[in-house]
Formats: C-alpha cells, sequence, structure tokens
C-alpha cells in the first residue's frame, strides 16, 4: 500500500488491518446483526454478559464490508468490553466510535452508525432473551405452587377415584415443570 494514502488516518488503518475481536462467541448471550447485502455492509456483533453485573465481558464481530466498516466494528468491540448494558444504551453512539478511530470520511460515517445499530440490536437480543427468561421462571413457580396445592389436597382425600385424578394432575404438572426446566437451561445455554 502506498505511504501517502491519505484518506484514512493511522488508527483506521490499524484497525482495518489488525482488526481485533474477529469472529464469533460461542454460547454467545446476545448477537446483533444489521444491513443488507443488496447496500454493502452487514455487521454480526456478539456479546458475552455477565448476568450478575450486566457488564459485557467479551465482545465479537463479524463483517462484509469496506475498510471502514471493519474498523467501525473493530473498534466498537473494544470500546464496549467491560461496561454496562444501561451505561450502552445510555451513554453510547456511533460518535463515540469515530471519535475513538481519530474520525472517519464523512461518506463512511454511516460504517460507525451500523456498528452502533448492530450493538443495539445485541442488546435487543439480550433484553428479548431475559424477559423471555423471567416469564418462564414465573410461570415454573406458578406451576410448583399448583403442584404443592395438589398434593396437599391429594393427601386429605379419602375416595380412590379423587386421590386417581389428585395423581393424574400431579404428574401432568410435573411434566409441564420438567419441561420448563428443560426450556429454561436451554436459554441459559
Amino acid at each position: 500500500m502506498s505511504e501517502s494514502y491519505t484518506l484514512y488516518n493511522e488508527t483506521v488503518m490499524d484497525h482495518f488491518i489488525n482488526p481485533r475481536n474477529m469472529g464469533d462467541i460461542k454460547d454467545a448471550d446476545a448477537i446483533g446483526e444489521v444491513g443488507a447485502a443488496a447496500c454493502g455492509d452487514i455487521m454480526k456483533i456478539s456479546l458475552k454478559i455477565d448476568e450478575h453485573t450486566g457488564t459485557v465481558t467479551d465482545a465479537r464481530f463479524k463483517t462484509f464490508g469496506c475498510g471502514s466498516a471493519i474498523a467501525a466494528s473493530s473498534m466498537a468491540t473494544e470500546l464496549i468490553k467491560g461496561r454496562s448494558i444501561e451505561e450502552l444504551e445510555k451513554n453510547f453512539s456511533n460518535d463515540n466510535i469515530v471519535e475513538a478511530l481519530g474520525g472517519l470520511p464523512p461518506v463512511k460515517i454511516h460504517c460507525s452508525v451500523l456498528a452502533h445499530e448492530a450493538l443495539s440490536a445485541a442488546l435487543e437480543d439480550y433484553k428479548k432473551k431475559k424477559t423471555n427468561e423471567k416469564e418462564l421462571e414465573k410461570e415454573k413457580n406458578s406451576k410448583e405452587n399448583e403442584l404443592k396445592e395438589l398434593e396437599k389436597q391429594k393427601e386429605k382425600c379419602t375416595s380412590g377415584n379423587q386421590i386417581a385424578n389428585y395423581g393424574n394432575e400431579i404428574a401432568k404438572l410435573q411434566t409441564q415443570i420438567t419441561d420448563l426446566n428443560a426450556v429454561l437451561k436451554e436459554c441459559k445455554n
């Protein structure tokens, strides 16, 4: 490459030629993918998030696009590690990416916007998963409480038919709880 090429600064070129955090995260907690092949750039960001602190512990990307798109994705993953979801949602924008890169040509600013949109999509994915997980947990707890009540009622029964009916209902609930536990386990993986 020519030493006199000046469209991109040294930082942008470094993140393009030596991208950080490229690839996928196995068992990612969140994935955001934006862009369209017809337009040119496609970005995918994978996140690992500490569920207790809500902090991004790892971030990786895959980008199909120009040097600015790759550099913006690389820098975005560097900037978001160690930051909380809340902080990223409130205080992180494409301007942070552009600033950290030392600027982008005006016609390439959309690359930083796309990187930010990929992050936003990943954070939305994480929130959806957590909401589904909470709803499943709530449903499981409700079924467990219902099971305890049926077991108490079954103990008070004297009729063989009633005991059999309670036994059938208890077996159904136990199956439902087992199924919910399997889905919850899958959600957490």
